[in-house]
Protein backbone atom coordinates (compact mmCIF):
# COMPACT_ATOMS: atom_id res chain seq x y z
CA UNK A 1 0.00 0.00 0.00
CA UNK A 2 1.58 3.37 -1.26
CA UNK A 3 1.94 5.62 1.92
CA UNK A 4 1.56 9.84 1.88
CA UNK A 5 5.05 11.20 2.20
CA UNK A 6 6.86 14.66 1.19
CA UNK A 7 3.70 16.89 2.62
CA UNK A 8 6.29 18.68 5.33
CA UNK A 9 5.28 22.58 4.48
CA UNK A 10 2.06 21.63 3.12
CA UNK A 11 -1.12 21.97 3.91
CA UNK A 12 -4.14 20.07 3.48
CA UNK A 13 -7.77 20.14 3.96
CA UNK A 14 -9.84 16.94 4.32
CA UNK A 15 -14.04 16.30 5.16
CA UNK A 16 -15.65 14.09 7.19
CA UNK A 17 -12.49 14.44 9.82
CA UNK A 18 -14.06 13.66 13.10
CA UNK A 19 -14.28 10.21 12.73
CA UNK A 20 -13.70 6.65 10.42
CA UNK A 21 -11.91 7.43 6.85
CA UNK A 22 -11.65 11.19 7.17
CA UNK A 23 -9.77 10.65 10.52
CA UNK A 24 -7.88 8.16 9.36
CA UNK A 25 -6.85 10.05 6.16
CA UNK A 26 -5.69 13.25 8.32
CA UNK A 27 -4.00 11.33 10.63
CA UNK A 28 -2.12 10.00 7.35
CA UNK A 29 -1.32 13.58 5.85
CA UNK A 30 0.00 14.35 9.06
CA UNK A 31 2.26 11.70 9.80
CA UNK A 32 3.99 12.82 6.11
CA UNK A 33 4.13 15.90 7.55
CA UNK A 34 0.77 18.06 6.28
CA UNK A 35 -0.74 20.75 8.54
CA UNK A 36 -4.75 20.06 8.70
CA UNK A 37 -7.66 21.63 7.79
CA UNK A 38 -10.09 19.38 9.46
CA UNK A 39 -13.97 19.96 8.61
CA UNK A 40 -16.90 18.41 9.98
CA UNK A 41 -20.39 18.49 11.51
CA UNK A 42 -19.47 17.00 14.86
CA UNK A 43 -17.58 19.64 16.68
CA UNK A 44 -16.37 17.15 19.30
CA UNK A 45 -14.53 14.67 17.29
CA UNK A 46 -12.91 17.46 15.37
CA UNK A 47 -11.68 17.77 18.96
CA UNK A 48 -10.54 14.16 19.20
CA UNK A 49 -8.97 14.33 15.75
CA UNK A 50 -6.95 17.74 15.97
CA UNK A 51 -5.79 16.70 19.12
CA UNK A 52 -3.94 13.07 17.76
CA UNK A 53 -2.84 15.28 14.67
CA UNK A 54 -1.27 17.79 16.90
CA UNK A 55 0.64 14.92 19.00
CA UNK A 56 2.38 14.41 15.43
CA UNK A 57 4.06 17.50 15.43
CA UNK A 58 2.00 19.69 13.25
CA UNK A 59 -0.46 22.18 13.19
CA UNK A 60 -4.41 21.11 12.73
CA UNK A 61 -7.21 23.83 12.78
CA UNK A 62 -10.64 23.02 12.51
CA UNK A 63 -14.60 23.86 11.18
CA UNK A 64 -17.34 22.41 12.41
CA UNK A 65 -20.18 22.94 9.39
CA UNK A 66 -22.69 21.21 7.28
CA UNK A 67 -21.61 21.24 4.24
CA UNK A 68 -24.99 20.75 2.85
CA UNK A 69 -25.12 24.50 2.66
CA UNK A 70 -22.68 25.59 -0.58
CA UNK A 71 -21.65 28.77 1.58
CA UNK A 72 -20.63 26.69 4.17
CA UNK A 73 -18.00 24.67 1.55
CA UNK A 74 -16.50 28.25 0.62
CA UNK A 75 -16.21 29.47 3.77
CA UNK A 76 -14.32 26.04 4.62
CA UNK A 77 -12.00 26.94 1.86
CA UNK A 78 -11.07 30.23 2.79
CA UNK A 79 -10.57 29.66 6.35
CA UNK A 80 -8.08 26.64 5.66
CA UNK A 81 -6.12 29.05 3.11
CA UNK A 82 -6.28 31.73 5.74
CA UNK A 83 -5.10 29.56 8.48
CA UNK A 84 -1.93 27.95 6.92
CA UNK A 85 -1.32 30.83 4.16
CA UNK A 86 -1.50 28.25 1.42
CA UNK A 87 -3.69 24.81 -0.27
CA UNK A 88 -2.02 22.00 -1.11
CA UNK A 89 -4.43 19.47 -0.90
CA UNK A 90 -8.26 18.82 -0.57
CA UNK A 91 -9.67 15.43 0.34
CA UNK A 92 -13.24 14.94 -0.34
CA UNK A 93 -14.60 12.44 2.23
CA UNK A 94 -17.62 13.25 4.16
CA UNK A 95 -20.59 11.60 2.80
CA UNK A 96 -24.06 10.06 3.64
CA UNK A 97 -26.12 6.99 3.11
CA UNK A 98 -29.67 6.30 3.25
CA UNK A 99 -31.44 3.20 2.83
CA UNK A 100 -34.84 3.02 1.71
CA UNK A 101 -37.62 1.60 -1.13
CA UNK A 102 -37.60 4.78 -3.70
CA UNK A 103 -40.80 4.88 -3.55
CA UNK A 104 -40.15 5.51 0.04
CA UNK A 105 -37.77 8.04 0.15
CA UNK A 106 -38.73 11.65 1.55
CA UNK A 107 -37.85 14.36 -1.11
CA UNK A 108 -35.39 15.88 2.03
CA UNK A 109 -33.10 12.73 2.40
CA UNK A 110 -32.78 12.60 -1.75
CA UNK A 111 -32.02 16.50 -1.04
CA UNK A 112 -29.28 15.89 1.57
CA UNK A 113 -27.77 12.90 -0.32
CA UNK A 114 -27.34 14.90 -3.20
CA UNK A 115 -26.22 18.04 -1.33
CA UNK A 116 -23.27 16.25 1.25
CA UNK A 117 -22.07 13.52 -1.33
CA UNK A 118 -22.00 15.61 -4.91
CA UNK A 119 -22.42 18.89 -4.01
CA UNK A 120 -20.50 19.70 -1.40
CA UNK A 121 -17.19 18.35 -3.07
CA UNK A 122 -17.96 20.49 -6.27
CA UNK A 123 -18.87 23.77 -4.35
CA UNK A 124 -14.85 22.68 -2.16
CA UNK A 125 -13.14 21.81 -5.55
CA UNK A 126 -14.49 25.28 -6.84
CA UNK A 127 -13.39 27.25 -4.10
CA UNK A 128 -10.28 25.60 -3.56
CA UNK A 129 -8.77 25.54 -7.25
CA UNK A 130 -7.52 29.04 -6.95
CA UNK A 131 -5.19 28.20 -4.02
CA UNK A 132 -4.52 24.64 -5.47
CA UNK A 133 -3.24 25.85 -8.89
CA UNK A 134 -0.97 28.01 -7.32
CA UNK A 135 0.54 25.33 -5.24
CA UNK A 136 0.61 23.00 -7.83
CA UNK A 137 -1.91 20.66 -5.50
CA UNK A 138 -4.37 17.87 -5.92
CA UNK A 139 -7.74 16.79 -5.18
CA UNK A 140 -9.14 13.23 -4.28
CA UNK A 141 -12.84 12.43 -4.00
CA UNK A 142 -13.70 9.55 -2.11
CA UNK A 143 -16.74 7.55 -4.06
CA UNK A 144 -17.48 4.30 -3.93
CA UNK A 145 -17.62 0.91 -5.58
CA UNK A 146 -21.66 1.31 -5.54
CA UNK A 147 -20.78 4.11 -8.34
CA UNK A 148 -19.98 0.86 -10.73
CA UNK A 149 -22.38 -1.82 -9.04
CA UNK A 150 -25.94 -1.31 -8.53
CA UNK A 151 -27.04 -1.51 -4.93
CA UNK A 152 -30.31 -1.87 -3.83
CA UNK A 153 -32.09 0.65 -1.62
CA UNK A 154 -29.41 3.21 -1.83
CA UNK A 155 -30.70 4.29 -5.56
CA UNK A 156 -29.68 8.43 -3.81
CA UNK A 157 -26.44 7.24 -2.69
CA UNK A 158 -25.33 4.96 -6.06
CA UNK A 159 -26.47 8.13 -8.24
CA UNK A 160 -24.42 10.59 -6.24
CA UNK A 161 -21.07 8.33 -6.15
CA UNK A 162 -21.36 7.75 -10.30
CA UNK A 163 -21.80 11.25 -10.69
CA UNK A 164 -18.75 12.16 -8.04
CA UNK A 165 -16.55 9.55 -9.85
CA UNK A 166 -17.47 11.34 -13.36
CA UNK A 167 -16.91 14.55 -12.29
CA UNK A 168 -13.40 13.67 -11.19
CA UNK A 169 -12.58 12.87 -14.56
CA UNK A 170 -14.28 15.81 -16.21
CA UNK A 171 -12.19 18.06 -14.08
CA UNK A 172 -8.78 15.77 -14.57
CA UNK A 173 -9.80 16.44 -18.22
CA UNK A 174 -10.81 20.67 -17.93
CA UNK A 175 -7.34 20.77 -15.99
CA UNK A 176 -5.40 18.26 -18.00
CA UNK A 177 -2.46 21.25 -19.05
CA UNK A 178 -2.68 23.17 -15.58
CA UNK A 179 -0.20 22.17 -12.71
CA UNK A 180 -3.21 20.59 -10.39
CA UNK A 181 -4.43 17.25 -10.25
CA UNK A 182 -7.90 15.46 -9.78
CA UNK A 183 -8.24 11.57 -8.85
CA UNK A 184 -10.88 9.51 -6.95
CA UNK A 185 -10.93 6.51 -4.51
CA UNK A 186 -13.57 4.26 -4.65
CA UNK A 187 -13.85 1.59 -1.87
CA UNK A 188 -16.17 -1.13 -0.42
CA UNK A 189 -17.94 -1.59 2.42
CA UNK A 190 -15.87 -0.58 5.39
CA UNK A 191 -16.32 -0.39 9.03
CA UNK A 192 -16.93 3.27 9.63
CA UNK A 193 -19.68 5.27 11.85
CA UNK A 194 -21.72 5.32 8.30
CA UNK A 195 -21.62 1.48 8.48
CA UNK A 196 -22.67 0.62 11.96
CA UNK A 197 -24.78 3.28 11.57
CA UNK A 198 -27.18 2.02 8.52
CA UNK A 199 -30.61 1.07 9.16
CA UNK A 200 -32.26 -1.29 6.04
CA UNK A 201 -35.93 -1.49 5.14
CA UNK A 202 -37.78 -3.51 7.17
CA UNK A 203 -38.42 -5.90 4.77
CA UNK A 204 -35.26 -5.78 2.74
CA UNK A 205 -34.75 -8.61 0.22
CA UNK A 206 -31.62 -10.47 1.36
CA UNK A 207 -30.75 -12.14 -1.60
CA UNK A 208 -31.00 -8.62 -3.62
CA UNK A 209 -29.12 -7.05 -0.95
CA UNK A 210 -26.03 -9.64 -0.44
CA UNK A 211 -25.26 -9.51 -4.29
CA UNK A 212 -22.79 -6.93 -3.28
CA UNK A 213 -21.38 -8.36 -0.14
CA UNK A 214 -17.80 -8.62 0.12
CA UNK A 215 -17.03 -12.32 -0.47
CA UNK A 216 -13.23 -11.44 1.01
CA UNK A 217 -14.64 -9.09 3.87
CA UNK A 218 -14.39 -5.91 4.30
CA UNK A 219 -12.00 -3.09 3.07
CA UNK A 220 -9.82 -2.10 6.21
CA UNK A 221 -10.02 1.67 7.11
CA UNK A 222 -6.59 2.64 7.41
CA UNK A 223 -5.63 1.04 4.27
CA UNK A 224 -8.03 3.67 2.05
CA UNK A 225 -6.77 6.32 3.88
CA UNK A 226 -3.41 5.40 3.08
CA UNK A 227 -4.59 5.55 -0.47
CA UNK A 228 -6.52 8.75 0.06
CA UNK A 229 -3.70 10.77 1.57
CA UNK A 230 -1.07 9.64 -1.17
CA UNK A 231 -2.88 10.58 -4.01
CA UNK A 232 -2.59 14.23 -3.00
CA UNK A 233 1.39 14.12 -2.52
CA UNK A 234 4.42 14.71 -4.95
CA UNK A 235 4.87 10.83 -4.74
CA UNK A 236 1.52 10.36 -6.77
CA UNK A 237 2.46 12.79 -9.39
CA UNK A 238 2.03 10.22 -12.17
CA UNK A 239 -1.86 9.80 -11.31
CA UNK A 240 -4.66 12.30 -13.26
CA UNK A 241 -8.43 10.99 -13.80
CA UNK A 242 -7.84 7.69 -12.17
CA UNK A 243 -10.33 6.17 -9.98
CA UNK A 244 -8.78 3.73 -8.11
CA UNK A 245 -10.96 0.94 -6.53
CA UNK A 246 -10.04 -0.75 -3.08
CA UNK A 247 -13.08 -2.95 -2.53
CA UNK A 248 -11.70 -6.79 -2.47
CA UNK A 249 -12.61 -7.96 -5.63
CA UNK A 250 -17.07 -6.05 -5.38
CA UNK A 251 -16.35 -4.95 -8.83
CA UNK A 252 -14.48 -7.55 -10.44
CA UNK A 253 -17.32 -8.71 -11.81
Amino acid sequence: MPTATEMKGKAALVTGAASGLGRGTALALARAGADVFLVDLNAAGLAETAEQIRALGVRAETYAADLSAAEACRTAVAKAAEAFGRLDALCNVAGVIMFSHTPDMPEADWQKTLAVNLSAPFFLIQAAIPHLLEADGAVVNVTSSAAFVGEAYVAAYCATKAGLTHMTKALAMEYMHKPIRFNAVAPGGMMTNIAMGMKLPADFDRAIFGRVAPLRGLVEVDEVAELTAFLVTPAASGYHGACINIDKGITAD
